[in-house]
């Protein structure tokens, strides 16, 4: 899927990691056209079947395929899938055997399987945010969708032709796109409900985490060098000289260094603190006056010669200069606190409300196999009659 096409559709990552694929096990309140039931609300397999194929165009890349109808993998037998993968399959190098129908079959139920998992997973969640924002109270207009629906096409799409090919190769209607620009304003309208009032932050909270995390609010003191790097003492003695005979350090660095990144700017290094350099190099810098003309100093690089032409003494910010810093980050772990604690309920409430078909099964169906830990600490599914 493009990126273009990605930016798009793409629903508030924060309810995409809460509603993960569902599935079922015989739920007797599910009616015979759906796959699964939450709440009231009936997920019917002609929308399954939809969202099938425009999941399975944009595995393909995007756009729809000539004989579109075997796009998605004929399951259970794959027949269609089966020939198609054989008739595409490059040839094996020489000695190797070819594929046998079995493979190809395994392939085709691997592919389906994931289609059915990315379809059922945005389903599942589209009915949970819309039930919770009924539950919240919080709603969005057919205005408001529509004005969002502009901006995004607009920002993804500036050319209407561009658009209009989109509707084309992707599956996907105009109202299935307004549909997920609806289900991305209700995620950000609930995600308000949630952290409103959250980011509240007393001076005793920025006061504390200040005087527990000084060093973070420090800085250690910085040196601005010239330096000449070279490979041996003598070619590091010939430049030293140079430099004390009256040359400019920007002819010296360019003339004697091997050191790429600091040659053609005259050798200048800037705001090195202590511990960033080769150990005799860093004791060499702090141990010198500013001014003087230094080296040669034996590296694992090479020989440095160096002057010192600037030093910034090491400072600490003040709690008055920190705290804009302090209270944003204590207001945004405050936020994440009250998200974290409403995704475990959102979770747990809303699987309670997913009732879901056999062949459908997942973990986030509230009639799904229960996990069962083995002795080696592994987690594998329960037997359970559907």
């Amino acid at each position: 899927m493009s990126r273009k096409l990605l930016r798009f559709l793409a629903l508030g990552a924060f309810f995409v990691a809460l509603a993960v694929a569902l599935a079922a096990c015989g739920g007797s309140s599910i009616p015979g056209n759906g796959v699964a039931k939450v709440g009231g609300s009936v997920i019917t397999k002609d929308t399954f079947n939809h969202w099938m194929k425009i999941a399975a165009i944009s595995s393909a890349g995007g756009a729809e395929q000539s004989g579109s109808s075997s796009v998605v993998p004929d399951a259970p037998n794959f027949t269609r899938c089966i020939a198609e993968k054989k008739k595409t399959a490059p040839k094996p190098a020489k000695g190797q055997p070819k594929p046998t129908d079995a493979q190809f079959k395994t392939q085709c139920s691997q592919q389906y399987e994931g289609l059915k998992q990315q379809v059922l997973q945005f389903l599942i969640s589209s009915e949970w945010i819309q039930g919770e924002a009924s539950d919240q109270g919080v709603s969005v207009s057919d205005k408001d969708v529509e004005k969002q629906f502009q901006t995004t096409k607009k920002q993804s799409f500036p050319k209407e032709a561009d658009f209009q090919k989109f509707l084309k190769t992707s599956g996907m209607s105009l109202d299935d796109i307004k549909f997920r620009v609806k289900l991305d304003a209700l995620s950000n309208k609930l995600r308000a409900k949630i952290t409103k009032g959250k980011d509240a932050v007393s001076p005793k909270q920025i006061s504390d985490y200040y005087n527990k995390n000084k060093s973070r609010f420090a800085q250690p003191e910085r040196r601005d060098l010239r330096i000449v790097l070279t490979k041996t003492a003598a070619k590091a003695n010939q430049a030293k000289s140079a430099l004390q005979s009256g040359q400019s350090w920007k002819k010296v660095a360019k003339q004697y260094s091997i050191d790429q990144a600091s040659k053609n700017q005259g050798g200048v290094l800037l705001a090195v603190a202590k511990g960033q350099q080769e150990k005799a190099l860093d004791t060499a810098v702090f141990a010198a006056k500013k001014g003087g003309l230094n080296g040669p100093v034996k590296t694992q690089f090479g020989f440095y010669i160096f002057t010192v032409t600037k030093i910034t003494p090491a400072s600490q910010q003040s709690l008055q200069a920190a705290t804009p810093t302090i209270k944003q980050l204590l207001a945004s772990q405050n936020q994440q606190k009250a998200l974290d604690a409403f995704v475990k309920n959102f979770r747990d409430k809303w699987k309670g409300k997913t009732d879901c078909r056999k062949g459908y099964v997942t973990q986030d169906c509230k009639n799904a196999p229960k996990v069962k830990t083995t002795t080696a600490g592994a987690t594998t599914p329960a037997t359970t009659t559907g």
